[in-house]
């Protein structure tokens, strides 16, 4: 990780950059995925890199609720938008609840953040760690390295009456990394225009090693092609032995 400003100073303008993502609808859909595959009984759920909470708004009237990010402004936000939700600040690749859950979710493409495969193993048997035996996970990834469009420059923007917001982000790869550098003009009413610059380094993570990795840490893993996202997909795993 490096500056990751969005997570932090602009934390507070998250919900408004990516004001375009339907949470509900995504919801929607990981609720029949967990319909279909969890096997436990229980109804416990830990959203990983929950973010400002919008996905366990959703989920909260339907399960017992704990959200953990590693970044305590995103967790402050969280808590305004999914009310009696337990959050905790902690970081996907060695923390510990002391307690097991029947669904973990870890959405958005938050895993491409452990950047090295011998940080994923760890965040993937952290995750069987805290999973009831018949439990399921799901994990929405990164890109894969041949996927992973670098280059060209996106922009993503926002406007309304008292806010305006422009990000224009470029692209590279480095060895399994992808890097993206951001760029962002906010212009707040009476406040003038700023500008932050902010880079995000994610790993590359190829599908079959990753569904490898799953299944060696006791996952009965599939892959699902039509995600939440587009040329994304999700991984579906069910914790089929307990681990020693």
């Amino acid at each position: 990780m490096k500056n990751q400003v969005l997570y932090k100073e602009l934390a507070k303008h998250y919900d408004l950059v990516y004001h375009w993502k339907d949470y509900k609808k995504e919801a929607d859909k990981i609720k029949k995925l967990i319909s279909r595959y969890k096997k436990s009984d229980g109804k416990e759920l830990l959203d990983v890199a929950c973010g400002t909470g919008h996905h366990l708004s959703f989920f909260k009237n339907s399960f017992s609720c704990t959200g953990i990010d590693i970044n305590n402004k995103m967790l402050k936000i969280a808590k305004k938008n999914a009310k009696k939700v337990v959050f905790r600040r902690a970081n996907m690749i060695n923390f510990s609840l002391n307690k097991k859950f029947d669904v973990i979710l870890c959405l958005f493409s938050s895993i491409g953040y452990v950047k090295t495969y011998l940080n994923l193993k760890r965040t993937i048997n952290n995750f069987a760690r805290h999973l009831k035996q018949g439990g399921i996970v799901i994990i929405e990834p990164w890109f894969s390295k041949p996927k992973f469009k670098a280059g060209m420059p996106g922009m993503t923007t926002y406007d309304s009456k008292y806010i305006k917001i422009a990000r224009l982000n470029d692209s590279k790869v480095k060895n399994n990394i992808s890097i993206l550098d951001m760029h962002y003009l906010i212009a707040e009413k009476n406040k003038g225009i700023k500008h932050f610059a902010d880079r995000h380094e994610l790993g590359l993570f190829d599908i079959k090693k990753t569904f490898n990795i799953m299944e060696n840490f006791g996952f009965e893993t599939k892959f699902l092609r039509g995600g939440l996202m587009k040329d994304r997909g999700i991984f579906i795993g069910i914790k089929s032995y307990l681990l020693s």
